[in-house]
């Protein structure tokens, strides 16, 4: 059973930094393509960033340069490092792991999700 559990979230001033965190069970980080996404009160979903096998990453045109995510083989863990934060990156982030079909993630599992706030 594929468990994904994310932490980390916070209220963070804008210009800080945040990591979350996404420990999974029942399937390996090094061999699947994790990702994470983060949707808004009253928006869609959006993808943030995305982490294939072979290392390569993929980052959404709002977070490039600021967010960097990476995997830790020994914990089995995710992570989501996000510094220069902006108010318009307030959203639950939930982590996710699925396959990539000619260039696109398609997730099929999802973490609970963990609140990212960013106000003065």
């Amino acid at each position: 059973q594929v468990q994904l559990v994310e932490s980390g979230g916070d209220l963070v001033q804008p210009g800080g930094s945040l990591r979350l965190s996404c420990a999974a069970s029942g399937i390996i980080v090094s061999i699947n393509t994790m990702g994470w996404y983060r949707q808004a009160p009253g928006k869609e979903r959006e993808l943030v960033a995305y982490i294939r096998t072979s290392g390569t990453t993929t980052y959404a045109d709002s977070v490039k340069g600021r967010f960097t995510i990476s995997r830790d083989y020994a914990k089995n863990t995710v992570y989501l490092q996000m510094n220069s934060l902006k108010p318009e990156d307030t959203a639950v982030y939930s982590c996710s792991t699925g396959p990539v079909y000619s260039g696109t993630y398609y997730p099929n599992y999802w973490g609970q999700g963990t609140q990212v706030t960013v106000s003065s």
